[in-house]
């Protein structure tokens, strides 16, 4: 059998998670930011179209891509300050350890993308096998992704570097802008790397205690599941309780 791409991977993943995860009768549910989560949405638009989901449930985004997922999807918009309460949310990952603590933030949207976990009753991941990982850090390199007031940032990031971080980079835009990325709530990113994290649950109470952090892409304690799809066509669930399936 011939292995399957990441793109095909991530549809495993998505597919799995919403097929399993969505309740019938959601009135509620988030969407998270990145490359997986297009197929969770295809997975959910496809599902209404046959009836399977309820034609009032509300979506709530974690930023303007899927903002736009929603929208183009015909599916109805909400916001997280009207819908404080969720039934599910489904989020991709950079890194996931087997405790289920997560790096997130490499496409810049963690402050809602952890509001939007937090409210929700359930929060389920959806993930491709490069980022089932034994611990954060180690296969996810460009650093944990840290949302920071623009003034503080140079204080942060000595901060960081003094807290031990191997590197503390203001994230810049590219060829596309000419200085920093600017988040959805006009903040700042920087990625510090500090290789692979002993003590995940600590790391993220320091950083968060620095004074201009707004909030850090170490996600602890937060999913119920996530998902990984294999090359060979299997998916991974990796649950909260330590279980794990290998579903064919």
């Amino acid at each position: 059998m011939a292995s399957l791409g990441v793109e095909d991977a991530k549809r495993l993943a998505a597919y799995r998670a919403i097929d399993t995860h969505f309740p019938p009768n959601a009135k509620v549910v988030g969407i998270g930011s990145g490359s997986t989560v297009v197929y969770c949405v295809e997975r959910i638009v496809q599902k209404k179209a046959t009836g399977e989901i309820p034609s009032d449930t509300v979506f709530i985004p974690t930023g303007f891509q899927s903002k736009e997922l929603i929208i183009q999807g015909g599916l109805n918009l909400g916001a997280i300050d009207g819908y404080p309460v969720l039934d599910v949310a489904f989020d991709g990952a950079d890194e996931v350890d087997p405790a289920l603590n997560c790096i997130k933030g490499g496409g810049a949207c963690l402050f809602q993308e952890k509001l939007v976990a937090q409210c929700a009753k359930k929060f389920i991941v959806v993930a491709d096998f490069r980022k089932n990982s034994t611990a954060l850090g180690l296969q996810w390199v460009q650093g944990v992704p840290i949302e920071v007031v623009p003034l503080a940032h140079a204080r942060v990031r000595q901060d960081l570097l003094e807290m031990g971080a191997l590197t503390a980079t203001l994230r810049l835009g590219g060829k596309a802008k000419a200085g920093p990325v600017i988040t959805d709530n006009c903040n700042v990113i920087i990625d510090a790397h500090f290789g692979p994290i002993a003590d995940p649950v600590a790391l993220a109470q320091k950083i968060k205690m620095l004074v201009g952090v707004v909030e850090v892409g170490l996600f602890i304690n937060m999913a119920d599941v996530a998902y990984f799809g294999n090359e060979n066509g299997s998916v991974t669930a990796k649950f909260s309780t330590g279980e794990v399936k290998m579903i064919e």
